[in-house]
């Protein structure tokens, strides 16, 4: 990938940066997780925990300062040379080609600010330590664009697939055949319902050894009618499962964010190559519920519980409402089932050990899983004991597979299991 290197500030050095590669150096920065903290915003509301990734613009343009500084673009001696001796003028250089790069990511549309910075009044200082503008940054919120998300969604994308060595991938392939553009077998006598790729070779052969002639015009008949079948492609229905628990960002690693780029790149898979293919998000915690996909890069971890029953409970009334071929429920998670919902709506949680009751009802939901036809594949991001016994039991009941992974390997096992899979039902 093309980088610039500045050697000489100008006004229009914000124009040459490159902001797909700027991007791509925050993708982690624009994704991270975090702990859901409190605010009418957040549903979760747990105020005790540290508040989740900052989504200023003061600390967006810290991150692009960054990011152009390690991705070469902007080297220090330029950034030195760029602030000179710390004064006024310095500053106000400085400031302005960190706004020009913001304002060129929301004017091609990958950010959006959900408020416009307020104008200064006065005679108040605007740029420099206290200034009305870096107030003005740290208040204003950003947010990804549609755009953005699809984006880094590609760019997750290529880069696990080009971490497998693979750069090309297309539909389900299934052991029948149907009529369509791709000609990939014989030709077959055209049937009401068939795509009408006709075979023209083979429609003349039938027209002649029908009529015994080789005048023209040639006695075509409905009967002469040949087609090319093409492979069959199956549609298929996914749901995917993140835990959202708060040992998913515990112990000195963020399993949540790779798993959330894992989603973006499969999404982006799905809507490109596989477009009869739907994907939907769930998130289960103590409880579960389905967010859309452009909520996932601002989704966070907590609160604390794994309710793993509540989340393929929600999974398999989505997946039954999907006319598809095919149903999966792909599941991320790290740690064992420590919640339930009661009948009642009451969440019983129960983070010492295995618990048994939870386990049973855990279990039951995979059973219902399996009986709808549902395979659950599992990617466990951990390695305990109890662990490895209920991945495997929920393999074994729903015949589904299940990885034992991190988070270097997850997205490059989701994404094989999901392009390898066929189409054998599961009875």
């Amino acid at each position: 990938m093309r980088f610039h290197t500045y050697k000489k500030f100008s006004p229009e050095s914000a124009d040459a940066v490159d902001l797909q590669a700027l991007l791509d150096k925050l993708a982690d920065f624009l994704l991270q997780s975090g702990f859901a903290g409190g605010g009418p915003a957040n549903p979760w509301g747990f105020e005790d925990e540290e508040p989740g990734g900052d989504r200023s613009l003061d600390a967006l343009k810290q991150a692009i300062l960054d990011a152009l500084i390690q991705s070469g673009q902007f080297t220090p001696e330029m950034l030195e040379a760029l602030r000179g001796d710390g004064d006024d003028i310095s500053e106000d250089k400085l400031a302005k080609l960190l706004d020009d790069i913001v304002q060129r990511l929301m004017a091609e549309g990958f950010l959006k600010a959900e408020q416009p910075p307020q104008a200064p009044a006065g005679h108040q200082s605007v740029f420099g330590p206290g200034g009305l503008a870096k107030a003005a940054a740290q208040d204003v919120q950003f947010d990804l664009t549609s755009k953005g998300i699809d984006f880094l969604g590609y760019k997750a994308l290529r880069g696990i697939l080009g971490g497998i060595g693979k750069s090309n991938f297309g539909s389900h392939d299934t052991p029948y055949l149907a009529t369509g553009i791709e000609a990939d077998a014989g030709s077959k006598p055209y049937e009401f319902g068939d795509v009408l790729n006709l075979d023209v070779n083979e429609t003349l052969k039938a027209a002649m050894l029908r009529t015994g002639s080789l005048d023209v015009p040639m006695d075509l008949d409905y009967s002469d009618l040949m087609v090319r079948q093409s492979e069959y492609r199956s549609s298929c229905a996914t749901v995917l499962m993140l835990d959202c628990s708060h040992s998913m960002i515990l112990y000195g690693e963020d399993r949540f964010t790779p798993a959330k780029k894992v989603a973006l790149a499969l999404t982006h898979l799905i809507a490109t190559q596989f477009p009869g293919d739907s994907i939907k998000t769930i998130l289960f915690h103590d409880s579960a519920e389905e967010i859309p996909i452009g909520a996932l890069a601002k989704a966070q971890v907590g609160p604390y519980h794994t309710n793993t029953a509540e989340g393929l409970k929600l999974a398999r009334r989505i997946l039954m409402a999907q006319k598809k071929d095919m149903r999966q429920i792909i599941m991320i998670t790290d740690g064992k089932p420590s919640a339930l919902t009661m009948p009642d709506g009451r969440i019983y949680k129960n983070s010492m050990g295995l618990d048994a009751y939870v386990l049973q009802e855990t279990l039951q939901e995979v059973a219902a899983c399996r009986k709808s036809g549902i395979p659950v594949n599992t990617f466990m991001l951990a390695r305990d004991r109890a662990l490895v016994e209920f991945v495997k039991m929920v393999s074994a009941i729903t015949r589904g597979r299940a990885y034992f992974t991190n988070t270097m390997s997850l997205g490059q096992f989701i994404l094989m299991d999901f392009l390898k899979r066929k189409t054998s039902r599961v009875s």
